[in-house]
């Protein structure tokens, strides 16, 4: 099971009936947090075990990235890079994206770099242009050089109304990058409070910017942050959740 669906699609009335007959009938049923699980158990009537077994990266390849990377390709001289990656959709809550960097570049000199498409683009941007945030901000649309901004960042924000797992931030953090994101669904297990970034409550643009501009303003914390963002992300790597797959068609096939 993935996050959208459930909240989005298997709630809808029309195909919550087809998604629960296809839960209760299957061998085995997983899904990628416990934040899932529950959201699960109580949008379905649930008849079977639910194993949570994380999405995963592949660190070795982070790793190779952290050596290769390319410092300050996108700032100019001190400037911090911070990044929101999404689908821009409303759930993404882009505009308090640009809410918290308003707040940040008040207080450090910094860009925005926003990766992405979807529906709610425009209406970013013109909250961009009215807040006379143009110069400060970078719409960069889909890209395949996601690795290449990241590992040149200071930032990763997610401040999303929901999110089932949070795999951006996984990434970011598989790249040495601190997050402020929002403490609803699988974030809060994934991005640890005071270790691996900061999470706040969803809407709460004062937290998130006084987060962020904690770790900015302190070179020595932001290190901190970027080693433990690191160690949180290796317990995602393929070779330690793969395994947790293959117990569970282990027992599948055994029970069949």
């Amino acid at each position: 099971l993935h996050g959208t669906d459930i909240t989005l699609v298997g709630n809808h009335p029309f195909y919550k009936p087809a998604v629960t007959f296809s839960i209760n009938n299957s061998d085995r049923v997983t899904c990628v947090s416990n934040s899932l699980k529950e959201d699960t158990i109580d949008f379905f009537n649930i008849k079977r075990e639910i194993n949570v077994i994380p999405n995963f990266i592949n660190i070795k390849k982070y790793n190779e990235k952290h050596k290769s990377c390319k410092k300050n390709i996108i700032s100019k001289g001190d400037e911090k890079i911070i990044v929101h990656i999404s689908n821009f959709r409303p759930l993404k809550r882009v505009n308090d994206v640009l809410k918290v960097f308003k707040k940040i570049n008040k207080k450090v000199k910094s860009k925005l770099i926003m990766v992405g498409d979807g529906p709610d683009k425009n209406k970013a941007k013109e909250y961009m242009k009215k807040n006379k945030l143009k110069s400060k901000v970078i719409f960069l649309g889909k890209t395949n050089e996601v690795d290449e901004i990241l590992c040149s960042s200071d930032l990763f924000l997610l401040p999303s109304e929901k999110e089932s797992f949070g795999l951006a931030a996984l990434e970011a953090m598989a790249l040495k990058v601190p997050v402020i994101s929002s403490n609803v669904g699988g974030l809060k297990e994934l991005n640890i409070n005071g270790n691996s970034g900061y999470t706040s409550d969803v809407g709460d643009i004062d937290s998130m910017s006084n987060n962020a501009i904690e770790i900015l303003s302190n070179e020595n914390l932001k290190k901190e942050f970027k080693a433990q963002a690191f160690e949180n992300a290796k317990k995602y790597d393929i070779k330690k959740v793969i395994p947790l797959y293959e117990d569970v068609y282990k027992k599948a096939i055994s029970n069949s």
